[in-house]
């Protein structure tokens, strides 16, 4: 089983909360989307995101859950990977895997990578998309088909070509997840909330 590291909070960190809290009314938010606003606020220095994310208290509870206890996390690309440094994840886009199935199957490589971390990670997974709209389409297939059952989907990819339609696609095939409603995203953005499911409120 996984099990999550306790993080001390730097005091730039700390004073950057304060800053943002001074800033951004998250005081009304439930527990787990304020967390996950604000850390994607400090991440990206946006207060924007407080109004363009669309969040689920209850899924985000749910992922929550399921990362300390432990289950799968597959992102989309390594700079996803790169932001989550004490939790170990799944990604497979840069395989030689991935590049056979993509070529012959006329799938994007993050499409593939994903199909292929379904065999993987085929039930109660967290999932991170912070790049690709096209991961994010493949793993609504693959959901929608019942090869996959995520217990999150963190739905985040930017872009102008197919990130706002793909993060809409994404809720309405009615997913735990996470998403927002404009093409910006990224895999900071991604990180950011996945560390915030992690670590919860620093300055608690």
């Amino acid at each position: 089983m996984t099990r999550v590291v306790a993080r001390v909070v730097h005091p730039i960190e700390a004073e950057s909360y304060r800053i943002l809290r001074s800033l951004v009314d998250t005081s009304t938010l439930p527990s787990r989307t304020r967390d996950v606003t604000e850390r994607i606020i400090h991440t990206t220095a946006d207060p924007g995101w407080r109004d363009d994310l669309v969040t689920d208290e209850a899924a985000l509870e749910a992922g929550a859950a399921a990362l300390a206890a432990g289950v799968p996390l597959v992102v989309d690309v390594a700079m996803v990977a790169a932001g989550i440094t004490r939790y170990p994840s799944i990604c497979l886009v840069s395989s030689p895997t991935a590049r056979d199935l993509a070529a012959r199957s006329g799938l994007t490589r993050s499409a593939a990578a994903v199909r292929l971390a379904a065999e993987q990670a085929p039930d109660g997974a967290v999932w991170a998309v912070g790049n690709a709209p096209t991961a994010l389409y493949e793993l609504i297939r693959l959901a929608e088909s019942g090869s996959v059952r995520p217990a999150l989907v963190v739905g985040l990819p930017v872009g102008y070509v197919g990130a706002a339609e793909s993060k809409a696609a994404l809720r309405a095939a009615g997913l735990p997840q996470l998403s927002n409603v404009s093409a910006r995203g990224g895999s900071a953005v991604a990180a950011a909330a996945v560390n915030a499911l992690l670590y919860g409120d620093p300055l608690s």
